[in-house]
């Protein structure tokens, strides 16, 4: 059996500009780290005494004969990929999927991670990160950028650049004072809607030509949000005044970035201190980020009382494997 551990995303500055529609013209570039929230994908072969080949957990559970009668397009794509059959997976999350923190491509890294395991094969960061793109977008056809692939098969605070169809992965070299500020100052709260990311992709078609001057300012920001982060004793409030910033200019990319619900919350957050945030990911739900000083928090979460909120620190590691037990395939 393997089990792989894979973490989410929160995307702080650029999204958009990792669209490959978008990057093969401009740069593009996105700001954003992995945190302890993860999505566990366990894989083991199935004996070959049960009257079904393929066994799947996850939101639903599918028993099939056939890899083509498997209804999740990327669970099925991706046994057809690596030439997998006869196998129970098992999906599980520690936050809702389709929320905003990048769970499909969470799904996808992971579960690639386990394919190339179980079949004994070595694959490193950057091959998880560029299957599971290929996968996502190519194989499945699903609208969307490169962030949210990289960041969880990379993990840690990086600085993602994406140009003339590839990308380049720096991490961000926060000084510990400063990660530790910026992780005490933001609050995640979970709104109660979710949806499906490329679905709202397709909505707000992000990628636009009418967008290209605002994503321009979106990739400008990155610059400047990573200036912050960097710089000693320097004000780490900035930060969350450009999160407020970004948030304003993603707003005006897409019919479906926002809606009422959400600018009511995130007014409620400001009001009671919060500096700025953002919606995370494509947009209509999922989770609201905040950047709070310490002294406004309580204040901030009293007023989103009825929004859960999900303590959280970031993480270094990204994909890996927690649990190895090779086996041999009992086929029939």
């Amino acid at each position: 059996m393997i089990i792989t551990k894979t973490p989410f995303r929160m995307s702080f500055f650029g999204g958009g500009t990792d669209m490959e529609d978008y990057f093969r013209e401009h740069k593009g570039a996105v700001l954003s780290t992995t945190f302890d929230k993860y999505c566990y994908v366990a894989v083991r072969h199935l004996p070959d005494f049960f009257d079904y080949k393929t066994e799947l957990v996850y939101s639903q559970i599918e028993r099939v004969n056939s890899v083509d009668e498997i209804q999740h397009p990327t669970i099925r794509n991706a046994m057809k990929m690596l030439d997998i059959d006869r196998i129970r997976l098992d999906c599980e999350f520690d936050l809702p999927p389709r929320s905003g923190l990048g769970t499909s491509s969470a799904i996808a890294v992971g579960m690639l991670n386990a394919f190339h395991a179980l079949k004994g094969e070595p694959v490193d960061k950057r091959r998880l990160a560029d299957e599971a793109i290929f996968l996502e977008r190519s194989l499945c056809g699903e609208t969307g950028g490169w962030q949210d692939q990289i960041a969880a098969a990379f993990g840690g605070f990086n600085r993602i650049d994406f140009e003339e169809g590839s990308y380049r992965v720096s991490p961000v070299a926060l000084p510990p004072e400063n990660r530790m500020e910026l992780n005490r100052n933001l609050l995640l709260f979970f709104t109660g809607f979710s949806r499906n990311s490329s679905e709202i992709q397709k909505l707000n078609r992000v990628a636009d030509k009418k967008n290209y001057s605002t994503l321009k300012q979106m990739y400008e920001l990155v610059d400047e949000a990573e200036k912050i982060l960097v710089k000693k004793a320097g004000d780490m409030n900035e930060f969350g005044r450009l999160l407020d910033l970004t948030w304003e200019m993603k707003k005006k990319t897409g019919k479906a970035i926002s809606t009422g619900s959400i600018e009511l919350l995130y007014e409620k957050g400001k009001a009671a201190g919060a500096l700025g945030g953002k919606l995370l990911g494509a947009g209509s739900g999922g989770f609201l980020l905040f950047y709070t000083p310490p002294d406004r928090q309580e204040n901030v979460k009293r007023a989103l009382e009825d929004l859960r909120y999900i303590p959280f620190e970031f993480e270094e590691e990204g994909a890996g494997i927690v649990y190895h037990a090779p086996e041999r395939a009992q086929v029939g």
